[in-house]
């Protein structure tokens, strides 16, 4: 099920980026197999029961010693009638492997070469390591984020790892499945968290060339500087987001709000730090159950701030079913949706050739292909 459905990915074993990616494209329908060491990556360097790892959700793995030969050949193999390779080592691994792209579009011109780096495939800093943080920190993109006079904070893993990795990823090997589709040959698509979290940023850059965007962090309307954009406390300790940006939406913001006299104090700088203390005082005299009963259905722009626990339960995100159950663990759903070609419910994640005939079956390999390496030492079960 799923737009994606015929395509087919072969993923190369890695942590955060690559692995969200291959879950993308495998909740929207391709069959993805994951090629898994013999002894798996620990993602963040934490060990967990594999059902609570949901990027490795969706789609089979199959172990595979890639320095030996017949490992090495089973792989290739694969990657002769796969339309999408997906790989994160440093740059020059995979071409130590036996695994370049010269090799790989070799034996199969069609192929769609994905790699995912932090830095990219050149420039000074190609061959170092890195992290997530690293790589927004070298954009502009960390330096931007968090509050006036507190140094940057790092939002999760989100901007590099996922948004500007996983996500461009994700786009760039669509985008030159679409080539081949149309006559074109297989290439190489290099995604570099770097690039993608600069491309993230598109926006501001253009704002502080127009000298609409003050360098300061924590100063401008999208960074906690604007009091209308910012969340605040309530009685019980819970937060509300409150972003009412336009002047129409503000006034319905502050009259709910019981701050009518207010709705002109809305300028860069004009009186933010007086608003902000009134805001600050009105929230905190209500739950925040009470607020979202006086905002909601309001374009006021306010919404309750909510834990990884609660949010599945918001009555918004129960209608729309954005959080669904997989094997008792609550998850996101696949997403984007689509009205003719809909996702299925995912599969949860699985061990390592659990089911490593039936996916070989799914690839398109007959009964003689696969029996042909069953028992081998540096494939499967075997491995």
């Amino acid at each position: 099920m799923g737009p994606l459905a015929g395509l087919k990915v072969v993923e190369f074993p890695a942590i955060g980026p690559v692995p969200m990616c291959g879950m993308l494209l495998a909740d929207l329908g391709a069959t993805v197999i994951r090629l898994e060491r013999q002894q798996p990556l620990a993602d963040l360097g934490v060990e967990r029961p594999l059902k609570f790892n949901l990027l490795l959700r969706n789609r089979p793995s199959i172990g595979v010693d890639l320095k030996a030969a017949d490992g090495a050949r089973f792989a290739m193999e694969l990657l002769g009638s796969a339309d999408v390779l997906l790989e994160g080592f440093r740059p020059g691994t995979m071409e130590r492997m036996g695994f370049g792209p010269e090799a790989c579009l070799a034996r199969n011109p069609r192929l769609v070469y994905g790699r995912m780096t932090g830095w990219g495939q050149s420039g000074p800093y190609a061959a170092m390591a890195g992290h997530d943080l690293n790589y927004i920190a070298l954009t502009g993109a960390l330096n931007a984020i968090g509050r006036k006079g507190a140094p940057p904070t790092p939002p999760l893993n989100l901007v590099g790892d996922f948004g500007g990795g996983a996500l461009y990823l994700a786009l760039g090997v669509m985008a030159a499945v679409f080539t081949v589709r149309n006559g074109g040959k297989g290439q190489v698509v290099d995604a570099a968290m770097v690039d993608g979290a600069a491309s993230l940023m598109t926006p501001f850059f253009g704002m502080a060339a127009a000298g609409l965007l003050n360098p300061e962090r924590g100063t401008n309307v999208l960074d906690s500087g604007a009091p209308y954009y910012d969340v605040y406390r309530c009685a019980d300790g819970k937060y509300l987001s409150i972003a009412p940006i336009e002047t129409r939406f503000r006034k319905t913001f502050l009259e709910k709000l019981g701050l009518e006299g207010d709705v002109q104090a809305g300028g860069p700088g004009a009186g933010w730090d007086a608003l902000r203390e009134r805001i600050e005082a009105r929230v905190a005299t209500r739950t925040q159950e009470q607020w979202c009963g006086i905002f909601d259905g309001s374009d006021a722009c306010v919404a309750p701030v909510l834990s990884i626990a609660e949010a599945p339960a918001h009555p918004h995100n129960q209608a729309r079913g954005t959080f669904i159950e997989v094997d008792g663990v609550p998850q996101p759903a696949p997403a984007p949706r689509f009205s003719g070609t809909p996702a299925g419910t995912p599969r949860p994640p699985e061990p390592v050739n659990s089911r490593y005939e039936e996916c070989l079956r799914d690839w398109g390999w007959s009964a003689t292909d696969i029996s042909g390496w069953r028992g081998n030492p540096a494939v499967g079960p075997g491995a």
